[in-house]
């Protein structure tokens, strides 16, 4: 909790943005309701999209206007994704 973090500890599974581990890649747990919100605003996201291949543009595009050198890691071409 906010204990553990002010002590310079992390919890399990909580993101801080302020500690990344590479290393492993552990389970994601969402508190109650988290998951659902999330299928919701995902299905809104996908029926304001033209199609789903529209919304995946859209995500790629936003992505790459935010971070520009996160292109050339994409090595397949956005159609195959």
């Amino acid at each position: 909790g906010e204990e553990a973090e002010q002590a310079g500890e992390v919890a399990t599974g909580t993101y801080t943005a302020k500690v990344v581990n590479d290393q492993i890649f552990e389970e994601l747990k969402l508190g109650p309701g988290i998951a659902e919100e999330v299928q919701n605003v995902w299905r809104t996201f996908l029926s304001s999209a033209e199609s789903r291949e529209a919304a995946g543009e859209a995500i790629y595009a936003a992505l790459f206007d935010a971070a520009p050198s996160l292109q050339s890691l994409f090595k397949t071409p956005r159609a195959v994704m």
